[in-house]
């Protein structure tokens, strides 16, 4: 499925964020916002690293959420919080035109507030089953399911694989 860069790299580091914890340091941070998707202007402070992941824990619960009403009320709620109330388009960096919802010289929590916000928005309002959490026991990572057919149940191959090696004892014990 194809996202525009709200519904797709927005929401994927929403789901970052959402699985964010503590331990998480500056450049976890960096390394999950890629340059070529979220300027970063300035080295991320411990502040900015707590205030993030209580952001992301305010994200967590749209995902995987199974009543679609729950989820964009959910979402909602996120944006009213970011604070997005504004959409402009915006050229910087030598980037083609793009939708901002923050100012580009709001700090950086800010900006990626409105950025996740947003970037829910947009998946909800495209396919709201595409936002998931693994369905590994004890496991709950949250994901964003890119997959051509959109039936993706687990975070990652290895959950997956775990899943259906029990399954298979299971049955065949």
């Amino acid at each position: 499925m194809h996202f525009n860069p709200y519904g797709g790299a927005a929401a994927e580091i929403a789901a970052g964020l959402a699985n964010a914890g503590p331990g998480t340091r500056p450049e976890d941070l960096h390394g999950l916002l890629r340059p070529e998707v979220f300027r970063v202007s300035a080295p991320i402070t411990p502040e900015e690293v707590a205030e993030l992941l209580r952001w992301g824990a305010r994200l967590r619960p749209v995902f995987g959420e199974p009543d679609v009403g729950r989820q964009v009320d959910l979402v909602n709620e996120l944006l009213v919080a970011a604070e997005v109330t504004r959409p402009y388009i915006s050229r910087h960096d030598g980037r083609p035109p793009h939708i901002h919802y923050a100012g580009e010289d709001a700090a950086l929590v800010e900006r990626l507030k409105a950025y996740t916000a947003a970037g829910l928005a947009n998946a909800v309002c495209q396919d709201p089953g595409r936002l998931g959490r693994c369905g590994r026991p004890g496991c709950g990572i949250a994901y964003v399911d890119t997959s051509r057919n959109g039936r993706r149940r687990f975070c990652s191959i290895r959950c997956a694989n775990r899943v259906h090696v029990a399954d298979h004892r299971r049955r065949t014990a």
